[in-house]
């Protein structure tokens, strides 16, 4: 069997000898696959090994007394998102793609107003070298997305308080199904895809194969980007009480678009001096470059140990590496030409995460305990490598009549070479209990946490080499609790308690900052109607971070740690089934956040924090084989930099997509489906800022089209 997909020369190139065996012992086993007929839509999507983000457990998010949201493979699909930010755009909650839409290469986004730079895969942190090297992992590979909000440091250790994003990866289905995917859009994006698994003969063992070859335009004028996949997995079936897992995910990003900003004037504010577009660039294309590799390697145990105890323990390693060389600019002293600074990072990265949890499903009188005790483990070291011109070497750009082809790669002399040699582990132990006692649900859950970090630093500076070492240590503990408790009517109130804890590193003079840790508490409400059609979530949350970092109001690239950072809203998420063809989900979030101990920014809110966001989705079937569905995203108003000066304006944004089943052609097309989608399709101008001289224009309007044929 011919998977439809091949690595480029250059990507196959980089690729170890082990790297290249292991791909190609699953590839082998994949094309011995026992033929059956199946249909993709049938399959099931959640393995064996599957466990609840939000409690570790097999027991669903509505017997969770804290907010979740999932996010299904069907709506990934239906919506075409071609990353995690995408994905999360509908969730409450939520505010995404914080660097615009040019800026594609890290999904970033906050959660209850709190930056999330740390995502899972699978239930573990997918490793993050605290500069610009962390895996993306492509919706390709995912079945379903998990956004836990609130803090979560008691099963997951380090984390941002207001919350986690889990991706589910596809797993191995005994029954046989196969995908073929084309995808083409209006920014030249060229897109296959395969997905295919099924039993291995007659065995114990069944695989999965997932890989996608994509290339496509920028947003930002002559950026490309361009993506390699494969994704491999098998599940062996050792005997009716252990399974094994064997999984690897290897992606190649040679080209990532751009990553440089633009000034607040002449995009969100008015200049004299003109407008910029949308597409505006003011780096260089002779000096952007984005290449970044990895390779994760992982395996999974489940054993049931006795009627009423079971493990599960997983592992990954992950080998990644990444070049990169961009730009940034000064101020401008006219408003229109700003000084540059060349500058490269050379990064690679080696991390083990490793998750071992033992629970029990017991019974003592009338309660059923679902008790959990975990260990986890992480361990990343990395080597960076950053050098930078400084300033006058680079010619500065005039912003609004830009040459984008000024730089000379040879002609470059870096003044400023830094060398790091960086080491971070995290041991953590934790336990759990959630009881179901008639109609009450508790949850009760403790960890200790010991995290280190080691950074060696080499400076050569005009000449002049510099060493310091640091070496920081943090120690936690952290506490979870709520009940709840389910009517027959299916309405479920709840109250929650729950802490973070968040280690932090040095400020740019050299000091280290005290970690930060943060406390929730929240109180929902959960519906699900007897009859199915309607769901609702409803959370009201009051979150505080002490001695948070914040954006430094006098140095665009430095953070200060201020005392405290107060977050407080409501978040409504409803689905609901009108009939049996139309079903619409909204949600909406209001969010008061601001700095409560800061000599310098008290009553300041943080950027990147609108204070209302809501989302409206509606899905009708026209026909047995005609599906249309219209969406409509708005998000509020926010602060333009720390000192609050200026606001980016809030927006609107329509999409809509329609999946039609080609069998309503011909039934020769039996298995065949066209999917449009159209995203902000009013085209409308929309602005995230950092500060004045930090800014991104949003996603441009983009429809995209594509054929999927099952067999």
């Amino acid at each position: 069997m011919h998977t439809g997909f091949s690595c480029p020369r250059q990507a196959i190139g980089r690729l170890s000898p082990l790297t290249l065996a292991v791909i190609s012992s699953v590839v082998t086993v994949s094309a011995y696959s026992a033929p059956q007929e199946a249909n993709m839509e049938t399959i099931q999507v959640l393995g064996d090994t599957y466990r609840n983000t939000a409690t570790k457990t097999v027991l669903a998010p509505e017997e969770t007394p804290q907010a979740v949201t999932v996010i299904n493979r069907d709506t990934l699909e239906q919506r075409q998102a071609s990353s995690l930010s995408e994905a999360v755009r509908y969730t409450p909650g939520v505010n995404t793609e914080l660097r615009g839409g040019a800026v594609t290469r890290l999904d970033l986004f906050n959660i209850r107003g709190f930056i999330n730079y740390q995502n899972f895969y699978d239930g573990l942190a997918i490793p993050y070298n605290t500069w610009n090297l962390q895996p993306q992992i492509d919706p390709i590979a995912i079945e379903q997305v998990e956004v836990f909000k609130g803090p979560t440091s008691v099963l997951y250790g380090n984390i941002p308080p207001g919350g986690m994003v889990n991706m589910i990866a596809k797993t191995p289905q005994r029954e046989a199904a196969h995908r073929v995917g084309v995808s083409t859009d209006t920014e030249a994006l060229r897109e296959i895809s395969v997905d295919s698994t099924g039993a291995i003969q007659d065995t114990s063992l069944a695989y999965r194969m997932v890989a996608l070859a994509r290339q496509k335009d920028g947003q930002a004028g002559h950026s490309e980007e361009e993506r390699y996949v494969v994704a491999p997995s098998l599940d062996w079936r050792i005997s009716q009480d252990t399974l094994v897992n064997f999984n690897l995910y290897y992606q190649a990003d040679p080209a990532a678009g751009i990553y440089t900003s633009l000034p607040a004037k002449g995009s969100v504010l008015h200049s004299d001096q003109g407008s910029l577009s949308s597409d505006s660039f003011s780096g260089d294309n002779n000096w952007n470059t984005y290449d970044r590799e990895f390779l994760m390697l992982g395996y999974k145990v489940q054993h049931q140990l006795a009627s009423d105890w079971s493990l599960l323990h997983t592992a990954r390693y992950t080998d990644a590496d990444l070049l990169q060389k961009n730009m940034y600019h000064q101020k401008s002293s006219d408003g229109r030409h700003y000084p540059r600074n060349a500058y490269l990072t050379d990064e690679t990265m080696e991390s083990w995460v490793v998750d071992t949890q033992l629970s029990g499903d017991l019974r003592w009188g009338a309660a059923q305990h679902y008790t959990l005790f975990g260990l986890d483990y992480q361990n990343m070291s990395s080597n960076v490598g950053y050098d930078d011109t400084l300033a006058g070497v680079v010619p500065a750009i005039d912003i609004f009549e830009p040459n984008n082809n000024q730089v000379d790669p040879s002609s470059l002399s870096f003044v400023y070479q830094d060398q790091h040699d960086i080491e971070v582990t995290q041991t953590g132990l934790y336990a759990q209990d959630q009881i179901l006692w008639n109609q009450w649900v508790f949850l009760a859950g403790a960890r200790y946490d010991e995290y280190e970090l080691k950074d060696n630093q080499q400076t050569l500076f005009a000449g002049s080499p510099s060493t310091s070492d640091k070496n920081i240590r943090h120690y936690n503990l952290a506490f979870r609790a709520g009940a709840m408790y389910q009517f027959d009517n299916g309405i479920s109130p709840y109250l929650s308690y729950s802490e973070s804890f968040e280690p932090t590193d040095m400020d740019n003079r050299g000091n280290v900052f005290d970690p930060s840790k943060g406390e929730q508490w929240e109180a929902g409400l959960k519906y699900l109607s007897l009859d199915g059609t309607t769901g609702l979530n409803l959370a009201l949350f009051e979150l505080t971070k002490q001695d948070a970092l914040v954006n430094d109001p006098n140095d665009s690239y430095a953070k200060i740690q201020t005392g405290e950072i107060r977050s407080r809203g409501v978040e409504i998420e409803l689905n609901h089934a009108l009939s049996l063809d139309t079903n619409v989900a909204l949600t909406y979030s209001y969010i008061d956040m601001e700095i409560t101990d800061d000599p310098n920014l008290d009553g300041k809110t943080p950027v990147w924090v609108p204070e209302q966001t809501a989302s409206a989705w509606v899905n009708h079937q026209l026909t047995s084989g005609l599906e249309v569905s219209v969406g409509a995203r708005y998000v509020g108003e926010s602060q333009g930099n720390a000192n609050n000066t200026f606001k980016v304006p809030d927006y609107t944004l329509f999409d809509t997509a329609l999946n039609y089943d080609l069998a309503q052609l011909d039934t020769s097309l039996s298995g065949a489906k066209l999917s449009l989608s159209a995203t902000n399709v009013l085209d409308k101008t929309t602005y995230s800022c950092f500060d004045e001289l930090n800014c991104w224009y949003g996603d441009e309007r983009n429809v995209k089209a594509k054929i999927t044929f099952d067999f």
